[in-house]
């Protein structure tokens, strides 16, 4: 998510709008504002705002300060128009980057992702369980070949890429893709992002990589390739094994949820083997 504080507010939801039609979680604050606000943001909420795009504002100074004392989320100075004097002094206080208008969306993300790689926030690129994942946009590649995700899978894989080590909830992958302020959405929509992309990585892995425990959240498993051989071989033996392997390579479908995929036969089979 981005932050946009300019006192022009036509200017700030001009630049919102932009950043909503990228699919990028973007809000617009004011400077008079900016200091409740900061201060009601908690830190897990900070981390994970990607940037701040701090265009006219009084107090710049104080702004850009109060920032960098508990984030350090790339600071990026908005200016009109090419000025040396103007660029030199937001340098100065403390910016990580000055863009004069107009500018591309697409632009502030290579460069808030060239930030970060320099602050060391972030890895070029990261490579788990046969996936690489880069954090400049481009789509991962999956088993060596490029797929092409949806902005928003994208960016949850990216989530769970970055927290691979610990798991990480349906409102902290919610916040960090839909943004910590935004009420029109509910959260529950990110279980549907999910079970998209676990079929998109199914079928080019052969197996699920996304864990998810209930209440605990999700997490990428790390499979090594003697794992993934006998994951695929299992897969392909269920299909045709049985006295009705013809009927058992129909594609069963499945429904969602945190705890994982849960088959439609998974009832026929509890109803069956109930006595009542």
């Amino acid at each position: 998510m981005f932050v946009v504080l300019d006192d022009r507010s036509t200017v700030a939801g001009g630049c919102v709008a932009c950043f909503e039609r990228e699919g990028i979680a973007a809000v617009a604050v004011e400077s008079h504002e900016f200091p409740e606000w900061f201060e009601s943001v908690n830190d897990s909420d900070l981390s994970v705002i990607e940037g701040f795009l701090i265009g006219s504002v009084e107090h710049r100074r104080q702004i850009s300060s109060r920032i960098r004392s508990r984030c350090r989320a790339p600071l990026i100075g908005l200016i009109e128009a090419r000025a040396l004097n103007e660029t030199l002094e937001l340098f100065s206080l403390g910016f990580d980057d000055v863009l004069a208008k107009p500018f591309h969306v697409r632009e502030v993300l290579a460069r808030s992702g060239a930030i970060r790689r320099r602050m060391k926030m972030a890895e070029q690129c990261v490579d788990i369980a046969g996936i690489r994942i880069f954090f400049d946009g481009r789509d991962p590649l999956v088993n060596g070949e490029v797929l092409s995700l949806p902005r928003r899978e994208r960016r949850i894989l990216e989530c769970l890429v970055l927290s691979r080590n610990t798991r990480v909830t349906k409102t902290q992958i919610f916040n960090r893709v839909y943004g910590i302020f935004n009420d029109e959405i509910h959260e529950n929509v990110i279980e549907s992002h999910i079970s998209r992309l676990r079929k998109r990585l199914k079928q080019r892995l052969g197996h699920d990589p996304i864990d998810s425990q209930r209440f605990l959240g999700y997490r990428l498993k790390e499979f090594s390739a003697d794992e993934q051989m006998s994951s695929a071989e299992g897969a392909a033996n269920s299909l045709t094994q049985g006295p009705n392997a013809s009927l058992e390579q129909t594609i069963i479908p499945e429904q969602e949820s945190v705890d994982g995929p849960l088959r439609i036969n998974d009832y026929q089979h509890l109803r069956h083997g109930c006595p009542v």
